[in-house]
């Protein structure tokens, strides 16, 4: 797979849970704004002038450390595997004060879908081009 990006986000005080360590749902939106970040950064916010634009089928994470209030974390972002309509993105989460060490990743697949139509369609050249 392809860095395409790279974001830094704090970690919330609102973000831990009882346990007093970063909620297991909130990794998943800490992907999703890397995810969001990285379209923004490529011009795609929402869908396009056509009602063409991305969406999520499938997510899943491997939780490897546990992530606690205060500090910040950077969201590496890749992606790959482009077939005709879809393709993987990848994302590590990573502490900004120990970049070495992965706290956890995750990822989604992306499907590039007319939005009226409820249908996909093919993955502009574009993000081909970027992803390749």
């Amino acid at each position: 797979m392809k860095h395409v990006f790279t974001c830094v986000m704090p970690i919330r005080w609102g973000d831990m849970d009882a346990m007093g360590h970063v909620n297991n749902t909130v990794y998943f939106q800490y992907l999703e704004q890397a995810r969001i970040e990285w379209f923004r950064s490529i011009g795609r916010n929402g869908k396009d002038e056509n009602g063409q634009g991305p969406v999520i089928i499938n997510a899943h994470m491997t939780f490897l450390k546990q992530l606690r209030f205060p500090g910040d974390i950077e969201l590496r972002v890749y992606a790959g595997q482009v077939g005709r309509t879809s393709f993987e993105t990848r994302i590590e989460i990573r502490r900004t004060d120990l970049p070495d060490v992965i706290w956890a990743e995750g990822g989604a697949k992306v499907v590039w879908s007319d939005y009226a139509a409820e249908k996909s369609v093919p993955v502009p050249e574009a993000i081909r081009a970027l992803i390749a």
